[in-house]
């Protein structure tokens, strides 16, 4: 069986990896890559010394030990990772608020916290009065889960700078599983000032010692890096008898990780409603800005949420190089500063460095004269959009690819908010079925 693999990233790499760790020749797999170098949305980039992981501020943690520890051997075993306890904040005004946001509002002032404290309490008696069940909107969920007050201080205007949309806008049931619902004791416990922790999910985490973290995808693409394509775009996709033609050359399986809102411009004989299904997903792309400060020590910070305008458009800070000493150089530190945009670049030029390096002065978190220089990288893709019309259009694009022979797999290959971890347990359980 000769495989086709479309993409390179963690989710390609871990596919074509554990294929020929299961006993698939190397001659049969070929991993086609449109970019000069694997990695995907785990890519690293070094500037002057210091280091950024260009898609966001990624960490190694799973709750599948498996999964966790191949990806630890794939790159050098568990002594080239760090271990780091998980320290998060959000910033408010000019003080930090322990995370998650409900289960710090004892760290708010007065007013904030008295309007956050009731909204939560009338929310959740509220729900125990009624059993009503979780609305379809996202706005309209945030405040039957939350409350009027944790909705106005925190999660619409957080919300809003990272999805760029309206609550309306946005489905609700894709948070399923993804917020922790808070304990009305804890919440209660932690405003008159007992610390409760609440989403201790990924309270210790690791990462690479060198590398960021490409240092994984590199490691996991060290075995079949003769079988990577690189600089090779897909650029048709063709199907001929029981093959499939990838840019003209025979295969009898393919798996795609590309994005499917961009498979229409590739694949032949797609029909009409299944090309508007995927070109109709919505998604968001990611400027990341790597900040390098002429600053000795960071404070024990993992990263920081950053809800309001006045904050300047970055939504979430890494504290870099807390994660690693190698990120930078001795007597620097650095950080990395998230915004997101819906589905394009920002405008060049310099005034998005302007706006963030401003915003981070006025949340308190950078001082002038500290800043040695900026870097950025923009990813097209990078987060799902759960849209009303999210479920129906993705049900489409996946029963057609499937029903024609070819895999989706990853992130933007099947329209999934996988984290490193949840791609590689796919990938690899796609490789045991296609062997089967």
């Amino acid at each position: 069986m000769k495989i086709a693999i479309l993409g390179a990233g963690v989710s390609g790499l871990a596919l074509g990896r554990t294929l020929m760790e299961l006993g698939l020749e190397r001659t049969k797999v070929s991993l086609f890559e449109a970019a000069g170098e694997v990695g995907g949305l785990c890519r690293s980039k070094t500037v002057s010394g210091f280091t950024y992981d260009t898609t966001g501020g990624h960490i190694l943690f799973s709750k599948d030990q498996d999964a966790m520890q191949w990806m630890q051997a794939c790159a050098g075993g568990p002594a080239a990772f760090e271990r780091r306890d998980r320290h998060t904040k959000i910033r408010f005004g000019d003080r930090f608020v322990h995370y998650p946001f409900e289960n710090g509002l004892g760290d708010l002032p007065p007013q904030a916290h008295f309007e956050c404290l009731k909204g939560y309490v009338e929310a959740w008696t509220q729900r125990q009065r009624t059993n009503d069940p979780a609305p379809n909107s996202f706005g309209a969920w945030v405040r039957w889960r939350f409350g009027a007050g944790i909705a106005q201080h925190f999660m619409d205007p957080y919300n809003a700078k990272v999805w760029k949309r309206s609550g309306d806008f946005l489905a609700s049931d894709w948070v399923a599983g993804r917020v922790p619902d808070a304990p009305i004791d804890d919440v209660l416990r932690s405003s008159v000032g007992m610390r409760t922790e609440g989403y201790v999910h990924q309270a210790v985490f690791y990462y690479p010692r060198r590398g960021g973290f490409q240092a994984i995808t590199d490691g996991i693409a060290s075995t079949l890096l003769d079988r990577v394509r690189l600089s090779t775009p897909v650029e048709a996709l063709e199907r001929r008898g029981s093959q499939w033609l990838v840019n003209g050359e025979a295969f009898d399986r393919v798996v795609s990780t590309l994005p499917l809102t961009d498979l229409p411009a590739i694949v032949a004989g797609m029909p009409g409603d299944v090309a508007r299904a995927m070109r109709e997903l919505e998604f968001n792309g990611i400027t990341c800005l790597l900040v390098a400060l002429k600053r000795d020590v960071h404070p024990n910070l993992s990263w920081v949420y950053l809800p309001h305008d006045d904050q300047g458009p970055t939504n979430r800070v890494t504290y870099m190089s807390n994660y690693a000493q190698s990120l930078a150089p001795a007597g620097s530190t650095s950080l990395l500063c998230e915004v997101t945009h819906p589905g394009h670049a920002p405008e060049q030029g310099g005034q998005l460095e302007r706006d963030v390096l401003a915003g981070l002065e006025r949340a308190g978190l950078i001082e002038p004269g500290e800043v040695l220089f900026t870097d950025r990288t923009c990813t097209r893709h990078a987060y799902v959009v759960f849209d009303h019309g999210y479920k129906a259009r993705r049900h489409a694009a996946l029963h057609w690819l499937e029903s024609v022979g070819i895999d989706p797999l990853g992130r933007f290959g099947r329209f999934e908010y996988d984290n490193s971890d949840q791609c590689v347990i796919k990938a690899r359980a796609l490789a045991r079925r296609l062997l089967a």
